[in-house]
């Protein structure tokens, strides 16, 4: 996918079309992600709904009933689902909501280096100034227990926990965190449906998360996204701040943007929950024939696949930067596409360069030797014995 920037390998060390010895037959590049959505015929009962109603945006049947729906499937009330128009749209009417734009000293929102940088431009543009920190090695999340002794504490506004792959938040210790601090937290959450769906009752709350429903990710509108939370006077205020601060009337109260999903994609999200399920084994498949073949290769132990993280993720983990670089060669000489999804760390970016951090030795060793693998939910067992005979190879 051409807006994720490939990683850097060094071409003196074979070349892309080189194959090596024993090597399954080479005719095409392995991509590294195909997404599927619903077809055309899945779609077109929505979309003739849409015909009859003539309503495309602002709220309409199809985005209730699909907010409706996300709810039930999430084991929540009613009015505790606000579908967007992205993950990033959630993520900033979440921190409205919650938040607001800073006022006073309370400059900084936290988030981990270790992410994709939307995390830290929706907090730009909720006008807060990104302070990265570090992540923790095992879980590769931030750790609550770290920030009552940041030095810039008196300075924090804002906290933003990721679910680095859709590897859920655990809430309690979040929940705890803005009891004794008083400091606001919105989880960035983006690929972490199918973990929340599987334990709505210990990862759901009155702190928001936010989701992205981007066709990159397991469950998808296209592009879209939703909060979710228990608490339906927040959802309520996310509403508002994703409708140009309207609720109720045309007057704007409360800072805002315009955020709202429309319907076309709400017919996507609806025809996509019809056969969610169906997708969802089929991206579990995918990752257990993974771990199979790598296990045939002794290399199980550094595979990650659903349903530890999201099923749009399949991960292989190296030891070091030499070992990655090996890995890396060795994936381009076979054709496989592979990504480092989150970068080398939001401080790599160019934009975000000079921002305020902590020292960030985890981030700095885990970013690089985090490879993310090829998947789609019809990925073909040729293509995952190629991609294990790759991997086997550089070592």
């Amino acid at each position: 996918m051409s807006q994720f920037p490939k990683p850097i390998v060094d071409e003196a060390q074979g070349s892309l079309s080189a194959s090596l010895p024993g090597s399954p037959p080479v005719s095409e590049t392995v991509p590294v992600l195909r997404p599927r959505l619903p077809s055309a015929d899945r779609l077109l009962p929505y979309l003739r709904r849409i015909d009859a109603t003539r309503t495309y945006s602002n709220h309409g049947p199809l985005v209730l009933e699909f907010e409706e729906r996300l709810a039930k499937h999430l084991r929540l009330g009613p009015r505790s689902v606000v579908a967007t128009s992205s993950g990033t749209a959630a993520l900033v009417g979440a921190i409205l909501a919650v938040a607001g734009r800073p006022t006073g000293k309370r400059r900084y929102a936290v988030v981990p280096a270790y992410t994709f940088v939307a995390t830290p431009i929706a907090v730009e543009q909720c006008g807060y100034s990104p302070y990265l920190a570090d992540i923790d090695p095992l879980t590769w999340m931030l750790d609550p227990a770290a920030i009552p002794a940041h030095p810039e504490r008196d300075l924090i506004g804002l906290v933003v926990p990721v679910s680095p792959f859709g590897r859920p938040v655990p809430l309690e210790p979040w929940l705890r965190f803005r009891d004794v601090t008083g400091i606001p937290v919105v989880i960035d959450a983006a690929a972490s449906f199918e973990g929340i769906s599987d334990a709505p009752a210990r990862l759901l709350g009155d702190i928001p998360i936010a989701l992205s429903f981007h066709a990159t990710k397991s469950f998808a509108t296209g592009e879209g996204g939703g909060v979710v939370t228990s608490n339906s006077a927040l959802a309520e205020r996310v509403v508002q701040a994703l409708n140009f601060g309207f609720y109720g009337s045309r007057d704007s109260q409360l800072a805002s943007t315009n955020g709202k999903m429309s319907e076309y994609h709400a017919a996507v999200g609806l025809a996509e929950l019809d056969a969610w399920d169906d997708k969802r084994m089929a991206l579990e498949a995918v990752a257990q024939r993974y771990r199979q073949r790598l296990g045939e290769a002794g290399l199980a132990d550094r595979f990650f696949g659903a349903p530890e993280i999201a099923g749009c993720y399949c991960l292989f983990w190296c030891k070091d930067r030499n070992e990655a670089a090996r890995v890396q060669v060795s994936l381009e000489r076979h054709r496989i596409d592979f990504r480092l999804w989150y970068g080398a760390g939001v401080h790599r970016h160019t934009y975000f360069a000079e921002a305020i951090r902590q020292p960030l030795e985890v981030t700095g060793a885990t970013a690089p030797c985090i490879l993310g693998l090829p998947v789609a939910p019809d990925l073909s067992e040729t293509a995952i014995t190629r991609v294990a005979a790759a991997l086997a190879a550089a070592f």
